[in-house]
């Protein structure tokens, strides 16, 4: 019987070799039970050019907890911002084998409406 995680690191890496296949810039999001965390890998998947979670104090002052819809849409925009700055505008999105809802929908959509596009 494969466990939960093995199944969606199973499905995480047949996106990330998508990914890699395609030489783009990913946004890869990972999502614990208190946080969410979101990084803008370079193609050779060996530089992060920007990051942002609900571990940062910016954020921690906005939010009550980390593991809220609320959360996740201020570290999308957050992610966002900072790769814009760094000159990424199009990237591909890396759910990680999570269900793209909830959470992860979230911070998808507040990562493209502050201007990153996937």
């Amino acid at each position: 019987m494969i466990s939960k995680k093995e199944a969606r690191l199973r499905r995480a890496r047949q996106t990330r070799a998508k990914i890699s296949e395609l030489r783009s810039v990913r946004l890869s999001v990972h999502r614990s039970n208190l946080h969410i965390y979101a990084q803008v890998i370079d193609a050779s998947g060996s530089v992060v050019l920007a990051s942002a979670s609900t571990l940062e104090p910016e954020v921690r002052g906005q939010v009550k907890r980390g593991s809220t819809v609320e959360a996740a849409k201020i570290v999308g925009r957050r992610v966002a911002e900072k790769a814009i700055a760094k000159g990424v505008s199009d990237v591909s999105f890396d759910r990680s084998g999570f269900q793209f809802h909830g959470r992860v929908k979230a911070l998808a959509e507040a990562a493209r409406e502050a201007g990153l596009k996937f």
